[in-house]
């Protein structure tokens, strides 16, 4: 048990109207009563240790990954990373980095596909490298560290420039975390990390920039299954490009980035021949500029769309992308790609949570109110009101989401033990009786919360409660569903049939189809 959930624990125990000599007594009593054995301290000292040299050796990763991902792409060449483990300590054995590699790609066989390394898959290949030496493991995996950072040298120009990208790029992930799951907002801070790198390291390019999305063609299938969508461009290029729909029977090259999963460089536009200019009413001799063409990838390594890049606007003679910039483009291909799914999987759990609440009021009118509060990334655990209803059917959902910080709100502490305790809560706030009730993540840790009114009751009936309980199971199910489908290799199963049409793919049908298959569970 942790503090909070032995805390919890005790509280559970004496119950809310414990006086305080009962308290004191049962006090008294563990202190009396539990006595800690030699074995179980030493086997608690190990622990510690153990913990203490995990979190150590992650620190270490972490930092060597960051200082290997110079651009802040989020992965690393895994080729490159072979090659310069081969000469660790004059030349290491074929059969050692064979052996890792192929247990690596077991582990994560999409990375291995387009050969890149996450941050997680990095400490996972010198982890299984360092296993196969004999000897102590945690030495071997010390020195391995210790090679692959004497390996990258940069200077310090080189290090001020990774930095201060690294800080637009964390600023793209930070406006979805915090943004409310706007789309919109997201969109402009890559915008603007586009543009301040053009000021800052670009030789003060004048840059066009757009996002377009992949979606099926159902305006004109004669021009093939699918259309890119432009959602998003500068401000200068609005009036030419944005909402423009590109077919696949068009001219362009941004298809062919699609269809390649590459990005595409086009030096000079005006010796290419294949280039879709959606401003025609640019003369001809204007019609010159570099164009780079950045496909956008989701977890699976699978193409939804393409950031695009040009210099049309550039009136200068060198206005050619360099490779420093189409890197650092790059990565923030890959910073908006990861931003706009997290936006995708918080609509979904909101889609399925509306979809499961609409599902348990009907059979529960003592219940009062139902909000879902989602954890704010951060050290300080602040969480999100993101939808409040009440048994009548209205639904309230908060855009932005309102933020409750554990400071200042001791009525509320109940939700924060909630997290704390990854256990449910009962107590009293603002004259009603709450339950607390967590959702946790793929990693057993808490991620949401729902906080249920019951009013002035003590408990639900015995059937309102049982109805609550399978909502709640179901709700759980359907959330970790939600964070594995963009993890799969595979396409996802569909159980309903409503499931199979397209235009109506959310997550509120997943509710009702894990409750479908718990009902033929009893059948």
């Amino acid at each position: 048990l942790t503090l909070p959930q032995f805390v919890q624990l005790m509280e559970t125990f004496v119950g809310q109207d414990s006086f305080q000599p009962t308290v004191k007594r049962l006090i008294a009593f563990i202190k009396e009563k539990y006595k800690q054995t030699e074995d179980e301290k030493m086997e608690q000292l190990e622990k510690v240790h153990h913990v203490s040299q995990v979190t150590k050796q992650k620190l270490l990763l972490e930092a060597l990954f960051e200082k290997w991902d110079t651009n802040g792409h989020g992965f690393l060449d895994l080729e490159e990373v072979y090659s310069v483990l081969s000469i660790f300590e004059g030349g290491m054995e074929t059969r050692v980095l064979v052996k890792a590699k192929e247990r690596l790609c077991f582990q994560y066989p999409q990375l291995c596909r387009v050969e890149k390394l996450s941050p997680k898959a990095f400490q996972t290949f010198l982890h299984l490298i360092a296993s196969e030496f004999t000897g102590n493991e945690d030495e071997a995996l010390d020195n391995l560290v210790e090679f692959l950072t004497t390996s990258v040298e940069r200077s310090h120009t080189e290090s001020l420039q990774s930095k201060t990208r690294r800080k637009w790029l964390q600023d793209i992930q930070q406006e979805a975390e915090t943004s409310g799951a706007s789309v919109e907002s997201l969109y402009k801070a890559v915008l603007k990390a586009i543009s301040q790198d053009a000021e800052a390291h670009g030789g003060n390019k004048k840059i066009s920039a757009y996002i377009a999305l992949l979606e099926e063609n159902q305006l004109s299938p004669a021009q093939g299954q699918v259309l890119l969508r432009y959602v998003a461009c500068t401000a200068d290029d609005a009036p030419y490009v944005l909402n423009q729909v590109l077919y696949r029977d068009m001219k362009g090259i941004s298809f062919a980035a699609v269809d390649e999963g590459r990005p595409i460089h086009v030096p000079r536009v005006q010796l290419h021949g294949n280039i879709h200019f959606w401003n025609s009413d640019r003369p001809v001799e204007e019609r010159k500029g570099s164009l780079l063409v950045l496909p956008l990838h989701d977890a699976r390594w699978r193409v939804f769309g393409i950031l695009g890049l040009d210099t049309l606007r550039d009136q200068h003679e060198k206005n050619i992308f360099l490779t420093h910039e189409i890197l650092f483009y790059q990565a923030v291909s890959h910073a908006f790609s990861r931003a706009y799914h997290h936006i995708c999987t918080r609509e979904n759990i909101l889609q399925m949570a509306v979809t499961a609440l609409d599902w348990l009021y009907p059979r529960t009118p003592s219940i009062h109110t139902v909000t879902m509060y989602l954890l704010e990334p951060g050290k300080d655990k602040a969480l999100c009101k993101m939808i409040t209803t009440d048994n009548t059917g209205q639904k309230e959902i908060h855009s932005p989401p309102v933020l409750l910080l554990r400071e200042g709100n001791f009525l509320r502490d109940y939700l924060f033990k909630c997290t704390d305790t990854l256990g449910v809560v009962l107590a009293p706030a603002h004259g009603e009786q709450h339950i607390a009730v967590p959702l946790y993540d793929l990693s057993r840790e808490a991620h949401g919360i729902f906080d249920i009114s019951i009013g002035h009751h003590k408990r639900l009936p015995p059937q309102e409660q049982k109805d609550l309980q399978k909502m709640l199971k179901m709700a759980q199910a359907a959330y970790l569903e939600i964070l594995r489908r963009p993890l799969k290799e595979t396409e996802p199963t569909y159980v309903l049939e409503a499931e199979h049409v397209a235009n109506v793919r959310h997550a509120g049908f997943l509710f009702h189809r894990f409750m479908l298959q718990d009902l033929r569970k009893c059948i």
